[in-house]
C-alpha cells in the first residue's frame, strides 16, 4: 500500500533541517516572508531540486525548466502541494498584530496592498489593514486604489461569475457601504475617497453621507463623521437611530431645515428633542407628527401648539398612536383627520366604524383601501359602489376584500379598477398574470408584496444554484 501524502503542515512540523523546494513565481508573499515563515520550522527554501529536499509547492504556472523540474520530483515521488495551500497556511499562522507593527514602523503600502488581495486572510485582519491604506487623492485614477477598492468588492459582495463588472462600479462600493454590518469596516470606507453617486438618475449622494446613513456605525465613526463639518453629511446623521441625544441636540442646534426634518422622523429623541421640533416649521412638525409615538401627554403639547387643522390632520396617520389618543382624535371634527384616520392599519376596527358612520365620502375612500376596515364595511361600500369606478378602485387595493369581490372587480375590466388590483397581494395568480402583461400597470405591479417575494424567491433559488 501507497504512503499517504502527508498533510503540509505536518510536513514542516516534520521536516527540520530539510529544504522545501519553491517552483514558479510568488504571488501573495514575497520570498523573504516566505523564508522568514519557513524559518520557524527550520526548513530552507530552494529554487532547485536538491539533496535534502521534503517537499515541493508549485505556482500553477510554471515555465519548461520549472515543469522538468516537477516531473523530477514527481518521478521521486516527493510530496507536491499548490502555491495557493502553503499561502494558507501561512495566512493562517500569521501574527496579527506583529505584521500589522511592522507596517506601521516601514509604512509598506506595497505590502498592504499586497496583502489585502489575500482571500484568506480573516475580515478582521483585512479591515486593520484596509484602515492602514493610504490613497491616492491627488491622482484622478490610480491603480493600487482600484484594486484596493476590488480587493474590498470581492471580499463583501457576493458577485457572481457574469457579474463581474459590478466590480469596476463605484455605486457598488455605495451598495456595501449601505449594507455593511460591521462597524470596523464602516470606518475603514471613511478612509476611502468621497466618492459622489448619482441615485435613480436625481438624487446625488457621497459615500460619506451612505456611511452616516448606515444604523451600524460606532460612536468613533460618528465622530469622525461630524469632524468633516459637511452639512450633507449632518443631514444624513440626523436621521440615524444610533446617535445618541447628545448629538443629536448638536445637530438640532444648527439651525438647519432639513436636518430638523430628519431628527423628526428618528424615533428616538426624547421629550425636549419633540418640544422644540414642534417649533420649528410646519414640515418639520408634519414628518413629527406621523413618525413619532404619540401618547396622550406628547398630543396635549401638540394640541397646545395651536398647529393648523390641515397639519394636524396628518397625525391620523400615525400608526405609533396610544389608544387613548385615538379616541381623542376620533373624537375631533375634522374630516381630514377621519380621512387620515380611516386609511390607518392599525386603528381599530370598531373607531374604523363609527369613522364609517359619520364620515364623508373622502373617509369612505379611505376606508375602501385599508385592510383593517371590517369586511362588513367592505362589502357595504363595494354594494353601493355600482358604477362608482372610483370606490371601485380603492376597493381593489384593498387585500381584505373577498376573493369573489376581486374577481368580480377583475371582470369589470376597467384599467383604473386593473390599476388597484395590480397593487393587491391577495388578487388570485392567474389574473395577477394577466395583469403582468399590461405594461402600462408596471409601477402598480411593482408595488405588490406578492409579486416582490416572488422576485424574491427566484433570486435565492439563482444563487443556491451558482453555490452548487
Amino acid at each position: 500500500m501507497m504512503n499517504e501524502k502527508p498533510t503540509l503542515k505536518s510536513l514542516l512540523e516534520t521536516s527540520a533541517g530539510k529544504k522545501l523546494l519553491l517552483l514558479g513565481k510568488e504571488q501573495i508573499f514575497t520570498q523573504k516572508e516566505i523564508a522568514r515563515f519557513l524559518k520557524r520550522f527550520k526548513i530552507t527554501p530552494v529554487k532547485y531540486l536538491e539533496e535534502g529536499v521534503a517537499g515541493v509547492i508549485e505556482n500553477h504556472r510554471l515555465n519548461p525548466v520549472e515543469e522538468d523540474i516537477s516531473n523530477e520530483a514527481y518521478e521521486q515521488k516527493l510530496p507536491i502541494y499548490k502555491l495557493s495551500a502553503f499561502e494558507q497556511l501561512l495566512s493562517e499562522e500569521i501574527d496579527d498584530d506583529a505584521l500589522l507593527m511592522a507596517i506601521k514602523l516601514g509604512n509598506d503600502q506595497e505590502r498592504v496592498v499586497r496583502l489585502l488581495g489575500n482571500e484568506h486572510l480573516s475580515d478582521a485582519l483585512f479591515v486593520r489593514l484596509l484602515k492602514l491604506y493610504t490613497f491616492h487623492t491627488e491622482e484622478e485614477d490610480n491603480r493600487q486604489d482600484r484594486d484596493v477598492i476590488m480587493f474590498t468588492l470581492r471580499r463583501y459582495i457576493d458577485i457572481k461569475p457574469n457579474e463581474e463588472d459590478l466590480l469596476y462600479s463605484y455605486l457598488t462600493l455605495r451598495r456595501l457601504a449601505t449594507e455593511a454590518t460591521d462597524p470596523e469596516l464602516l470606518q475603514a470606507l471613511l478612509n476611502f475617497p468621497n466618492f459622489e453617486f448619482l441615485i435613480r438618475g436625481r438624487e446625488k449622494i457621497t459615500l460619506q453621507e451612505t456611511i452616516a446613513r448606515n444604523p451600524y456605525i460606532d460612536e468613533e465613526t460618528v465622530r469622525k463623521l461630524l469632524s468633516t463639518r459637511k452639512i450633507a453629511v449632518a443631514r444624513a446623521l440626523a436621521g440615524n437611530s444610533v446617535i445618541g441625544n447628545k448629538i443629536q441636540k448638536h445637530l438640532l442646534s444648527q439651525n438647519d431645515e432639513a436636518i430638523d426634518k430628519a431628527l423628526a422622523v428618528n424615533n428616538t429623541i426624547d421629550e425636549s428633542m419633540f418640544d422644540a421640533l414642534l417649533t420649528r416649521g410646519n414640515e418639520t412638525v408634519s414628518l413629527l407628527l406621523v413618525h413619532q409615538p404619540i401618547d396622550t401627554s406628547r398630543f396635549k403639547k401638540v394640541q397646545e401648539a395651536n398647529i393648523a387643522d390641515e397639519y394636524l390632520a396628518l397625525i391620523g396617520a400615525n400608526e405609533m398612536l396610544q389608544p387613548d389618543v385615538i379616541e381623542i382624535l376620533a373624537a375631533i371634527e375634522n374630516q381630514m383627520l377621519w380621512q387620515m384616520l380611516g386609511g390607518n392599519r392599525t386603528i381599530p376596527g370598531e373607531v374604523l366604524s363609527a369613522l364609517y358612520e359619520k364620515g364623508g365620502r373622502e373617509v369612505h375612500l379611505a376606508l375602501a383601501k385599508n385592510p383593517a376596515t371590517p369586511e362588513a364595511i367592505l362589502e357595504s361600500l363595494y354594494t353601493c359602489a355600482e358604477d362608482d369606478t372610483q370606490m371601485l378602485a380603492a376597493l381593489a387595493h384593498n387585500p381584505s376584500l373577498p376573493e369573489t369581490k376581486l374577481r368580480e372587480l377583475f371582470e369589470r375590466d376597467s384599467f383604473e379598477i386593473n390599476r388597484g388590483l395590480a397593487t393587491n397581494a391577495a388578487l388570485p395568480h392567474e389574473l395577477l398574470d394577466v395583469l403582468k402583461i399590461d405594461t402600462r400597470l408596471q409601477n402598480e405591479l411593482a408595488q405588490n408584496e406578492q409579486l416582490a417575494k416572488s422576485y424574491e424567491a427566484v433570486l435565492k433559488q439563482n444563487k443556491a444554484m451558482m453555490n452548487v
